[in-house]
């Protein structure tokens, strides 16, 4: 019997997570999600968390006794907020899983690398740039203390179902007429989250343990990526759109991870963006 426990069901991943999950959990499986503040699934299974509250976190996860946890909660809040969720619920996340023998599926990010050595391995060395690329480094290393754990690392989420976050905040600058610029020498993998959440699920059954590499097969720039999610649905991206370079000293330029072994081990599928969106809006 698997006892399910995912974190961050509030989450842009976590949405699309939960469902899923339910649908492919069995009959006598168990399936128990967190969220921080609201709960947009209204489902059953939800419990409101603050991962940084250890003792809240031991009673959530005791209570339940997990058998695997997916780990995908996170924050974008100010600095020393997020890296505190971070790494605090990394280590409050960490030590429940250990406790239960608990397998520990741990979402990372892309942007641990600089992106100055671009395709990324799995056993290349992070080198952060920002606060957010730290925080998930350490994050890596804590979870890393439980044998039973697989670290995927993944690129930019998207979905054509519902708008992910980034987007929403792209097309909510452009309705209020402020200038957005889309990044054009920026280049990441970018993965639809459908694919990212059959990922995860296939990984709480499988025996791999170590870091996985989970993105989409196409490197592609910010500024395509955008123009081609606008044109799925079928925003006119106006006079305040414009592509332009980045901060490389802020931002890391190019973080293209190698699925290679992602693609050889798991049976998901793991398309890049130009097959699921073939078209682009141009700039006018």
């Amino acid at each position: 019997m698997t006892r399910l426990l995912i974190t961050g069901g509030s989450s842009y991943l976590g949405q699309h997570l939960v469902p899923l999950g339910r649908q492919q959990l069995g009959a006598r499986d168990a399936l128990l999600y967190t969220y921080f503040s609201h709960d947009p699934l209204q489902g059953p299974g939800g419990g409101q968390l603050d991962l940084r509250d250890e003792k809240a976190t031991r009673t959530l996860v005791d209570d339940f006794s997990p058998s695997v946890i997916i780990h995908t909660a996170g924050s974008n809040r100010p600095a020393a907020t997020m890296e505190s969720v971070i790494r605090r619920g990394a280590e409050h996340v960490t030590a429940a899983a250990i406790r239960h023998g608990a397998r520990l599926i741990h979402l990372s990010t892309d942007v641990i690398f600089d992106g100055r050595h671009a395709p990324y391995r799995e056993e290349d060395t992070p080198q952060p740039l920002h606060v957010y690329g730290r925080a998930k480094a350490a994050a890596e290393t804590i979870v890393s203390r439980h044998q039973r754990t697989a670290i995927v690392r993944t690129s930019l989420i998207y979905g054509l179902h519902k708008m992910d976050r980034g987007t929403e905040w792209v097309v909510r600058a452009l309705q209020a007429g402020e200038p957005v610029t889309l990044f054009g020498d920026q280049m990441r993998n970018p993965i639809l989250v459908d694919s990212l959440c059959r990922a995860c699920l296939e990984l709480v059954s499988h025996a791999y343990t170590g870091i996985l590499h989970i993105a989409g097969a196409d490197r592609i720039s910010r500024a395509d990526f955008m123009l081609r999610l606008l044109a799925w649905w079928r925003i006119t991206p106006g006079p305040g759109l414009v592509v332009g370079p980045s901060d490389p000293d802020r931002w890391p330029l190019d973080t293209t991870l190698d699925i290679t072994r992602a693609t050889a081990l798991l049976r998901t599928p793991l398309p890049g963006v130009r097959e699921i969106l073939p078209s682009e809006t141009p700039i006018s």
